[in-house]
């Protein structure tokens, strides 16, 4: 600065109050704060990543292509590039400690708010500053095909335009904070079971129109920076080998720049995905490591210019964000974040769907309810999110006990009861009729001669425990007899942990199975038996580990249900039933059942039964069964897995304060057997194979690969629905509210030229006495379509919060895409001119406004 530029600037100083300085301060912060989201790339980050490069041995660039420590990038100090971090994140930065959770995965699509997804974005991203995470590993996007999916809870819907449309402004909000998002699992990850050895064999039509848009736009709208590879295989190769979906899709067609990363252990051979497309394995270098890749560089097997890509994208990402010259901490992100609760409960409030709402019970009125009833095992403690890599840590999340007690306040009565025994109290409880035997065969297979024994019980369950793996093969054949006291409706409950397997045989006929797998979920059937009935009860074991993890047990369905919660159902005012699954049902690894958690049934018929002003709320990553008793109920609220703020959230809609204004973005399906996966979701019966990869202790590894026919193609969710003139409970797209709108006044285009924008427009009205906000759904269909197309797809949305009385006029602008199908011949997006109809409502199946458009 000038000399007297710096006098003018002292005696400026003099003049200027205080707070002047605060606020400037304050302003430059912002300004550094912003500056910190990452840059465009240049020939200035180019010329400096490629420097880099130059300075660095082989050895180096095979060491930066492979994490280290589990959840970090390598160091590499001849070019004094430090590690940087990762943290998993769907509802929460959960790596490292407590942290905020918020409504996020199916929470999110079911907001359908696109602001509020930024918005979830930039709390993550700042989350994530505030615990110096670089890469936050996150958001997942894939298609929830199946409602036993054990992952749906973390990723969106089942309709890729609904999902692209949120991805993209989450992860514009999370890169706007300087931290990189990783758009996840790619691809067609649709299922935990066998997620490491499942082959998906699927037409390229059916991945271009349904599991890869969200992806796309991820890449080509969202402009994400990393990419996470799946476990799976997709037509006979392992994802993060797979050439067609890393090279030909994603680097190829969408040109994607950023860092293609491999889940956790989700790399098979080193020199297959270093030739096809991976650039990073994490945790580490199991496979793309020097041991591997020297010797196939020298032999010209893969060629140096491959690594150097894979550093390349590295270096340039790192140093677009600025990595190399800030740091990610900064003081003004907090670890505890008043603001982001904030967030937390305005999406969880606009994720809670009512379903059914008979004689409009709700909302119920507080000055009316004086006791109300809390029971359910979801009741308490809070139930944030699912289970698995995603489970996030609240520093203080709120129960539904706990917010229903806080909005009514001391002049109200809230009693609570889980209204279930826990399951080791089922084990413990069971009366077999005399010792149980036991038999331990020396081998995996019940053959040899066994060692006999007897005990009071099955097993000796020890829920989630870690053992070691057994040393020697052994397998366990329980049986035992079981004589019902009275006659009715028994409970039949086995569970064992980790990779066990177990079958359950009553009167030797068999009524469960748990095959071995990368994880479990209790397993249950009813009984129905006569006073005085004795049955005979065979379980044969096989465990997994060098121990005993096994629990079974039979309990009198009537008397599951305490005698309290029975008690307190017959006292309340009101009743709020806490239904649904949580981290223990419903998480990573495993897939979930459709039908609820042992013993909720029973519950909920019971309850029902003692109070007919009974509210049921549900938690799970999507449609479960609930035919048993819905016809008792008078109100279902999905609550989907709601974050720390969720007990806030339903008290707040349960008592009327906020307006209920989630939708369902997926089918609720009557039953399992209705969904159109049904038949093609486990797999090819005798279709099995077994092969064998490369191992990183160069031995080598045998795998049984299941494989998996989407059959289903293009009929997933409400494209089966309304395609077939069948309905589900209740359909995409629906949610009630406390209030009413009409839809009116469409207008559109009755001819346009093929390719070109077509607009459409019409009126919302809140027609009825309280504020309320609604989702416009514009689907598009093709009657006259020459190939196969589902009846109607989503190609549009809005939401539009009215006052009562309150219009708002209402456009959507549908590009090519939206009448566009891929056509397998030509290898693109074709749209085959000819008459279209666009429909406009409030779910798949409500759309009152329709107009025709002929595309030239």
């Amino acid at each position: 600065m000038k000399p007297t530029l710096r006098l003018a600037a002292k005696l400026l100083s003099s003049l200027l109050p205080a707070w002047f300085f605060v606020v400037a301060l304050a302003f430059t912060l912002s300004i550094r704060c912003a500056a910190q989201a990452p840059v465009p790339d240049s020939p200035a980050i180019e010329a400096q990543a490629q420097a880099m490069l130059q300075k660095m041995s082989l050895e180096d660039k095979i060491k930066l292509i492979g994490g280290v420590d589990g959840m970090y990038t390598n160091a590499i100090p001849s070019i004094n590039l430090p590690r940087f971090k990762m943290s998993d994140a769907s509802v929460g930065v959960r790596t490292w400690g407590p942290t905020t959770a918020y409504a996020g995965g199916v929470a999110l699509a079911a907001t359908w708010d696109r602001t509020f997804a930024r918005e979830l974005g930039e709390g993550l991203g700042r989350d994530a500053r505030a615990r110096s995470v670089n890469f936050l590993l996150g958001p997942g996007v894939n298609i929830a095909r199946s409602p036993v999916g054990g992952r749906n809870f973390e990723y969106l819907s089942e309709d890729p335009y609904l999902n692209g449309a949120l991805v993209v402004p989450f992860i514009q909000g999370v890169e706007s904070q300087g931290v990189i998002a990783t758009v996840k699992h790619y691809a067609l990850n649709d299922e935990e079971f066998n997620r490491h050895d499942a082959n998906v064999t699927v037409d390229e039509r059916t991945m271009r129109e349904i599991y890869l848009p969200a992806f796309e736009a991820a890449v080509t709208r969202g402009h994400v920076d990393a990419v996470m590879n799946s476990y799976n295989m997709v037509n006979g190769a392992h994802a993060t080998q797979n050439k067609f979906l890393n090279l030909d899709v994603l680097k190829g067609d969408w040109g994607f720049k950023g860092i293609l990363m491999s889940d956790w252990d989700a790399t098979y051979d080193g020199v297959a995905a270093a030739n096809n497309g991976l650039d990073l394995e994490m945790p580490g270098p199991r496979f793309m490591n020097s041991r591997v890749l020297m010797p196939a560089i020298q032999s010209g097997e893969v060629k140096e210019s491959t690594i150097d890509d894979k550093v390349l994208r590295i270096l340039r990402t790192e140093l677009r964000y600025g990595f190399t010259s800030r740091p990610q901490f900064s003081p003004e992100y907090p670890t505890y974040s008043a603001a982001d609760r904030a967030v937390a409960l305005k999406g969880a409030l606009e994720s809670i769907t009512l379903l059914k709402n008979e004689g409009r019970i709700l909302p119920l009125d507080p000055a009316k309810v004086k006791t109300v009833a809390v029971i359910g095992p979801n009741a308490w403690p809070a139930v944030v999110g699912g289970g698995g890599s995603s489970e996030a840590t609240a520093f203080a999340p709120v129960s539904l006990v706990a917010g229903i007690g806080d909005l009514l306040g001391p002049n109200a009565h809230v009693l609570y009861a889980r209204g279930l025994p826990e399951m080791r109290d089922v084990f413990r409880g069971t009366h077999w009729d005399g010792n149980v035997n036991v038999d331990t065969f020396p081998s995996n297979d019940f053959s040899g001669t066994p060692k006999s024994a007897t005990q009071w019980n099955m097993g000796e369950f020890r829920g989630g425990q870690w053992l070691p793996p057994s040393r020697e093969p052994r397998s366990v054949r329980y049986t035992a007899s079981y004589k019902a006291d009275q006659a009715g409706r028994y409970l039949l409950l086995a569970a064992a942990s980790g990779e066990d397997a177990f079958k359950v045989l009553v009167d030797g006929k068999q009524v469960l199975q748990q095959g071995r797998a990368e994880g479990q979920v209790p397993e249950y059937t009813s009984l129905d038996l006569g006073a005085g009935q004795t049955i005979q009860v065979q379980v044969d074991y096989v465990p997994y580990a060098d121990g005993t993890r096994l629990g079974v047990g039979i309990a009198y369905e009537p008397d599951l249900v305490s005698a309290d919660a029975r008690e307190f159902a017959a006292h309340a005012d009101a009743v709020i039933l806490a239904l649904g699954f949580n981290p223990e049902t419903e998480g990573e690894g495993h897939d979930r059942t459709f039908t609820l958690p042992w013993g909720q049934d029973a519950l909920a018929e019971t309850v029902l039964a003692i109070n007919q002003h009974t509210v049921v709320t549900l938690m799970g990553g999507g449609g479960m069964d609930v035919s048993r008793w819905i016809d008792m109920a008078p109100a279902l609220l999905h609550l989907y897995y709601p974050g720390q703020e969720g007990g806030t959230a339903a008290a707040e809609v349960i008592f009327g304060k906020h307006d209920p204004e989630g939708k369902l973005p997926v089918s609720f399906d009557r039953s399992w057997e209705d969904n159109p996966s049904y038949k093609w979701y486990y797999g090819t019966p005798g279709g099995n194979t077994v092969l064998h990869t490369p191992g990183d202790n160069g031995k080598g590894h045998d795998y049984t690969i299941e494989q998996i026919k989407y059959g289903d193609k293009l009929m997933v969710g409400y494209r089966y629905w309304t395609t077939t003139g069948k309905q589900p409970l209740y359909p995409f797209g629906f949610g009630l509210s406390y209030t009413t709108f009409r839809f009116s006044n469409l207008h559109a285009p009755a001819t346009a030229a093929s390719g070109s924008k077509v607009t459409v427009s019409f009126d919302v009205t809140n027609t009825g006495k309280v504020e309320g906000s609604e989702v416009a759904q514009l689907y598009v269909s093709d009657p006259s379509a020459k190939v196969d197309r589902p009846e109607r797809e989503l190609k549009g949305f809005e939401k539009v919060k009215l006052a009562p009385g309150e219009t708002r006029h209402v456009s959507i602008d549908l590009d090519a895409r939206a009448f566009s199908y891929w056509s397998e011949a030509s290898h693109g997006w074709k749209i085959a001119p000819g008459k279209f109809v666009v429909r406009v409502g409030d779910s798949s199946e409500n759309t009152p406004l329709s107009g025709d458009v002929t595309l030239q």
